[in-house]
This record gives structure tokens, C-alpha cells and sequence, in this order.
């Protein structure tokens, strides 16, 4: 793909999720919050290792195959996929960070490409059902049942109402948020359950999380978000 092509399919691929609230709670501390959520864009798709090389120059998944999802991915270099993405399109980049420092700074007024905050993540899952699933989990997700314990092409099994594929299952994704820094530092949130998951865990509320600058794993991706402009 040249740059040309690149954008068109990045474009065509982002989602308008409208405005709304969801309700997050975290099973280990037995809290419960509600958030506003902006209307945003979301990819349909997590990040494919198509998409990543063209971009990085870089293949660091397990499992290859180019409409697959990108796995082995840690959070920071989900968010530096994130700025050059940013910088090919001729957007603003959403974060600053050197390169060795775990302290990374997010620019709200930037209109460049991101990760979705756990909140617009979630959100955009139920995509406006109430239930821990948007649909049945062998027409929607691939895990452990039913993955032959690998990742799959993206946009294999039927989307949500709003057109997103592959929101549980395949691969977790990486979100933007902090996780609690008083008992885990700087530690982020992934979501979503991955092919080598049992049922339990592949569930619109699941959360987990991990360090930023270490950890990797060949069931972790991401997928890309932006703001509108207003």
C-alpha cells in the first residue's frame, strides 16, 4: 500500500460512535462509576499487522498473517504506532514522552490518532445493549472454544450494531487509562478478552492491566480512536 491507500482505508475504517454514558465498574474493588462519553470515531477493525508494518517497519507478531491483528504489542508502542500514524495523515500527535521515560503526557487538544479510553471502549462494545455480550460468543468472538489457539483475520465474525468487529475475542486491546496508580503505578487498561481466554473472561466488563513499557503478549493488541474536532 502506498500512503495514498493507506489513508483511504484508515478513513473508511473509522466508526462515529455517538454520545452517551456507560456505567464501569471494577470487580476487584467492588466500585461502580458512570462516565460521559463524547461522540468519538473508533476503528471497526484492531490495528492488523498490515497496517502496523507499513506504518512501523516493524512485525512483532506471534501468530503472522497480514489482516491479522498486531499482537505482541506493549502499550507504549500501540501509542507510538499511534503518532505516526498521526504524522502520515498531517494530524497533531496525541502524546509526548521521551524515549526511555515511563512518563507519558496526553494532549487533549491534539486531533491526531489514539487509543480509546476504557470508558469510550466499553461504550463502543455494548454498543447499546446491557449485557456483558453484544451477541452469542461463537458468532461473535474467537477464544479458547474456538480459536485453535491462534489470532484470526479480522472481520471474520458478525460485528456489533454499530459495526465494529472483533470488540471480544481474537485479541485484547490496549486502552488509554491509567489503572490505579496508588497500588500499580503507571500501569494501563486493556479490555476484551483474547483467543486463548475461557468464556468467563470474554465479557464487555472485563477488565485487566499491565505495565506500559514491559508487557507484551501474543493475545494483545489495539485498535485506533480520535476525537472530533468541535
Amino acid at each position: 500500500m502506498n500512503e495514498s491507500q493507506i489513508k483511504i482505508n484508515v478513513n473508511k475504517q473509522m466508526i462515529e460512535i455517538p454520545r452517551g454514558k456507560i456505567e464501569l465498574r471494577d470487580d476487584r474493588t467492588k466500585q461502580k462509576w458512570t462516565v460521559d462519553v463524547e461522540t468519538f470515531l473508533l476503528s471497526k477493525f484492531a490495528v492488523t499487522q498490515e497496517l502496523y508494518f507499513h506504518i512501523t517497519g516493524e512485525a512483532p507478531s506471534t501468530f503472522k498473517g497480514a489482516k491479522r491483528p498486531v499482537e505482541s504489542i506493549t502499550w507504549k508502542e500501540a501509542v507510538i504506532f499511534c503518532n505516526a500514524l498521526s504524522i502520515k495523515f498531517e494530524l497533531s500527535p496525541c502524546y509526548l514522552f521521551h524515549q526511555y521515560s515511563e512518563e507519558i503526557k496526553f494532549d487533549s487538544k491534539a486531533n491526531g490518532f489514539r487509543l480509546p479510553t476504557e470508558a469510550e471502549w466499553e461504550y463502543a462494545c455494548k454498543a447499546g445493549t446491557v449485557g456483558i455480550r453484544y451477541g452469542a460468543l461463537d458468532s461473535i468472538a474467537w477464544y479458547k472454544k474456538n480459536s485453535d489457539q491462534t489470532t484470526h483475520n479480522v472481520g471474520d465474525k458478525i460485528p456489533n450494531a454499530w459495526g465494529l468487529f472483533d470488540m471480544l475475542g481474537n485479541v485484547w486491546e490496549w486502552c488509554s487509562d491509567l489503572y490505579d496508580t496508588e497500588v500499580y503505578g503507571s500501569y494501563r487498561i486493556f479490555r476484551g478478552g483474547g483467543w486463548c481466554d475461557e468464556d468467563r473472561s470474554v465479557m464487555a466488563t472485563t477488565r485487566r492491566r499491565s505495565h506500559p513499557l514491559s508487557f507484551k503478549i501474543d493475545d494483545l493488541g489495539f485498535r485506533i480512536a480520535r476525537s472530533i474536532d468541535k
